[in-house]
């Protein structure tokens, strides 16, 4: 009873949240941090739910809709975190009511329970694979925003949402710190599944694996070409886009044909 109740308030104050962020739009004056307050108490709410509903005596559930929710609260929790040094709360509108409804999905989710059971290494794995995968997500969010913001300019109309993201300089900086990040969490991920998995290339994991590989060296390419040959704009929301569409293919993919079309 405790999961549905928690989870419908933290879908209620992460909308509100996100409808106070856009309402603020534009007034410097006010307080940046009021809006935000909502998303907080949310993100709470949001872990003591994902904590009952993850943590089972004989493992970890980690179906898709519960993996997704606990993606999307990762990547709200990044987000809050780097308002500290960075005017990005806009950011919020997309990203709060998506976390939102990921948590209400949790608690009318029809499938069953994926329990994954193994010792504290494995569990590890699982955890920094999951932590990657919401960094490169929020990557790809921004990505995508970076390419609305060139579009506009591009085209002279610099109107409306746009007006109220940070500037494309700032924006660039922002998506290469979490592609960064998540560049070192995937490497870390690839490199303890190779070493505490009995076989990575096994039959029911080939595709996550060579998937996850193939993302890890588009990222690699991207953050090489961007400290080497300054890369940025198109190339870079392409090849950013490029890789989150891989590595989500690696994870979600499978969990959906498996868990939900099959």
């Amino acid at each position: 009873m405790f999961p549905t109740i928690a989870s419908l308030l933290a879908s209620v104050l992460y909308c509100l949240s996100a409808f106070l962020i856009f309402k603020q739009l534009g007034n410097q004056a006010q307080n940046r941090w009021m809006p935000l307050a909502p998303a907080l108490l949310a993100m709470v709410l949001h872990a003591v739910t994902l904590n009952q509903l993850i943590y089972q005596p004989s493992g970890l559930n980690l179906g898709f809709f519960i993996a997704f929710s606990l993606i999307c609260w990762l990547v709200s929790i990044q987000i809050l975190l780097s308002c500290i040094f960075r005017r990005i709360e806009s950011l919020g509108i997309a990203v709060f009511p998506m976390s939102g409804l990921a948590i209400i999905l949790t608690i009318v989710d029809l499938t069953e329970a994926q329990i994954i059971s193994g010792d504290k290494a494995m569990l590890g794995h699982i955890m920094v694979s999951v932590v990657a995968y919401s960094l490169v997500m929020l990557g790809a969010i921004q990505a995508g925003l970076l390419a609305y913001q060139d579009y506009s300019i591009r085209s002279h109309n610099p109107g409306g949402f746009i007006r109220f993201l940070p500037p494309m300089h700032d924006m660039e900086t922002l998506l290469f710190q979490f592609l960064s990040f998540g560049f070192i969490c995937l490497s870390a991920s690839l490199m303890t599944g190779f070493i505490f998995l009995e076989d990575i290339f096994a039959q029911h994991l080939v595709h996550k694996t060579v998937l996850s590989i193939v993302a890890w060296f588009i990222l690699a390419i991207l953050l090489l070409g961007r400290f080497q040959f300054g890369w940025r704009g198109k190339t870079a929301i392409r090849w950013s886009l490029s890789a989150f569409t891989f590595l989500m293919l690696a994870y979600f993919g499978s969990k959906l044909v498996l868990e939900i079309i099959l």
